[in-house]
């Protein structure tokens, strides 16, 4: 699992039969920033099923991979990267590096 940012949406109006009225969204992973403490971008985007209705700027928790197509909304279907939370909070050694409300 990781943490990511929604940067878009992606809209195809041709897509495998499998793929039909799934939501699509830009997502860039993140990591945290041992010296700052602070949550950045791995410098890469993918693309992820999205069935929570996460929003722009939302942090949201990913999975890729062949566990990607183990929710019931992805089983039968070709998916590589899938939301499957949205983030309230992040906090390391008690310290909260990231709350929904301050982003």
């Amino acid at each position: 699992m990781f943490i990511a940012r929604v940067r878009g949406n992606v809209v195809t109006t041709q897509k495998v039969p499998k793929m039909t009225g799934k939501k699509l969204l830009v997502v860039d992973p993140l990591r945290v920033n041992e010296k700052t403490r602070a949550l950045e971008p791995t410098g890469r985007s993918v693309i992820a099923v999205d069935f929570l209705d996460a929003g722009v700027d939302e942090l949201v928790l990913i999975t890729q991979g062949s566990s990607a197509r183990m929710t019931d909304a992805t089983s039968d279907s070709p998916v590589d990267c899938v939301i499957i939370g949205i983030i309230d909070s992040v906090s390391l050694s008690e310290a909260t590096i990231y709350g929904k409300s301050g982003k």
